[in-house]
């Protein structure tokens, strides 16, 4: 099973929408809420460069983008390979 980590803040729907695809697929992950901002939203503007939207999710440390792309990839069949590790 892949390490998924997810950068989100408090009322998101992105992010809702993101976590409930996960959560369709049994997926276990790391949320990083970064509504007040802190280390962690440094943290994340350091791994997605450019990047200053939620959520922002990353599989086995490889940065795969928001919402959207989450949803793509899923659509094109692509995102069970990489939740499978």
């Amino acid at each position: 099973m892949a390490n998924v980590e997810i950068y989100t803040k408090a009322w998101c729907g992105y992010c809702a929408r993101a976590k409930k695809l996960l959560d369709s697929k049994g997926i276990d992950y790391q949320d990083y809420d970064i509504t007040m901002g802190g280390p962690k939203r440094e943290e994340m503007l350091e791994r997605a460069p450019g990047r200053t939207t939620v959520p922002q999710i990353f599989i086995d440390g490889r940065h795969v983008g928001g919402s959207d792309d989450l949803m793509q990839l899923d659509r094109e069949g692509r995102l069970d390979e990489l939740l499978a590790g």
